[in-house]
């Protein structure tokens, strides 16, 4: 699993576990999620390149960095976008771009209902950012549309992931890096992860 990144930081773990709770509210689901977000992607973009910048402090010159790398967000629709402002918080400046899919529930393969990707890439670097990787059927499949879209660089950012999502993604695109806050130990017979939060969009949005 060398390219799988579960992250150790303790304000991840402390965070997951209180959206893991059943009775977390979905103002304050939201708010973790959020801040779960950040604290990943400020992991998964350790290594973007930075280019030399002249400045003046209050006492004298010098050349300090600013980021080379042009970033994309493509929050996986809906449950990723409680994710975005996160990010955003991190780098005000990165692009978001929508993907809409949604599991069927018989085959529970993605069906893909939205796209409004511009003709050419914009971005040197796309995050993937959806809160559950459980079978990988969904982010395989923004991953497909990306690379069609001539996106060179792709990070995957979740929440929580399962081993058989975690598998999918590393066997349909194993370029691609996997950041997670953590990782579960199975998908039960509806495909959800256990022990898992439950439905991330539901929780976020307070349906179902």
């Amino acid at each position: 699993m060398s390219n799988v990144y579960a992250s150790a930081h303790p304000l991840v773990a402390h965070k997951l576990s209180r959206l893991r709770d059943k009775n977390t509210e979905p103002k304050k689901f939201r708010e973790f999620v959020r801040e779960i977000a950040a604290l990943l992607a400020y992991e998964a973009t350790a290594d973007l390149a930075t280019t030399p910048r002249e400045l003046e402090t209050p006492l004298e010159k010098m050349t300090g960095a600013e980021l080379k790398d042009k970033v994309g967000l493509v929050p996986i629709l809906r449950a990723g976008l409680g994710m975005v402002e996160g990010v955003w918080g991190l780098m005000p400046s990165a692009e978001v771009w929508h993907i809409g899919l949604y599991r069927d529930e018989h085959t529970l393969r993605p069906v893909e209902y939205y796209n409004k990707l511009p003709t050419e890439p914009t971005v040197s670097l796309c995050l993937i950012l959806d809160p559950m990787l459980a079978t990988g059927g969904s982010a395989t499949a923004t991953a497909d549309v990306l690379k069609k879209w001539g996106v060179k660089k792709i990070k995957f950012v979740g929440l929580i992931a399962a081993p058989e999502g975690i598998k999918a993604m590393q066997t349909a695109h194993p370029d691609i890096d996997i950041h997670i806050g953590a990782i579960d130990s199975h998908l039960n017979e509806r495909a959800y992860i256990v022990p898992g939060l439950g439905d991330a969009g539901d929780r976020q949005f307070g349906t179902g």
